[in-house]
């Protein structure tokens, strides 16, 4: 964030490339712990994760044996994601994508469509997205949406004052047929986190997991 308040850009193709080029490594590297734990006794095939910043969750993807599609809109992110899969050794089971989410549509369907944490400080239609990501899940696949229940101690005056939404209010935007799909877990998670300057403490992640009915 470049300000206690609005973001200096608002073009979202110029603000995550702005951020990814200007910071270095943005985020941990670890893979999301919601995605290991609701995918772990999932059988490997296709996967789509939306938003995959710089690779952790698309590489730990790849070492459980998916092949995976994963979309970002920074093109440093995706380079770091290359980087990554690379020395892991996985980078024959990634296909990387450089796309704005607001207009990518995606072609086919996947055994798994993730997107963890997919908020933005700047305009985007997430409710449209997270739709299309739902209609891109094949019969018999997953849908994980992982987001932030709420702002951690440290955030921003922009941030603090965001709203998050709830694992129902997310199930009841995707507008889906109740009948072909299954409630894995719609809750409220919590997660041991550090905070900029080091300090704990325990966040709760809005996790929705739903399976499409063959």
């Amino acid at each position: 964030m470049t300000s206690e308040h609005e973001p200096t850009l608002t073009d979202p193709a110029e603000f995550w490339e702005d951020r990814y080029r200007s910071r270095g490594q943005v985020w941990s590297g670890r893979p999301n712990a919601a995605l290991e734990r609701e995918v772990a006794d999932l059988h490997p095939g296709t996967a789509l994760e939306l938003g995959s910043g710089e690779g952790a969750d698309a590489v730990w993807l790849a070492q459980q044996g998916w092949s995976v599609t994963a979309v970002d809109i920074s093109p440093t992110a995706l380079a770091l994601g290359r980087s990554t899969a690379e020395a892991a050794g996985v980078a024959d089971r990634i296909t990387w994508v450089e796309a704005d989410l607001a207009a990518w549509e995606p072609s086919g369907g996947f055994d798994l469509v993730t997107a963890t944490f997919l908020h933005s400080p700047v305009a985007f239609p997430r409710e449209e997205v997270l739709r299309r990501a739902a209609a891109a899940v094949a019969p018999g696949g997953t849908l994980l949406v992982v987001g932030h229940a709420g702002p951690p101690p440290w955030a921003t005056e922009h941030i603090a004052h965001a709203h998050f939404p709830t694992p129902d209010e997310v199930r009841t935007s995707l507008e889906l047929e109740a009948n072909n799909w299954e409630v894995v877990i719609a809750a409220l998670v919590p997660r041991a986190a550090v905070g900029p300057d080091g300090e704990p403490a325990e966040l709760d992640d809005s996790v929705l997991h739903l399976r499409r009915r063959p």
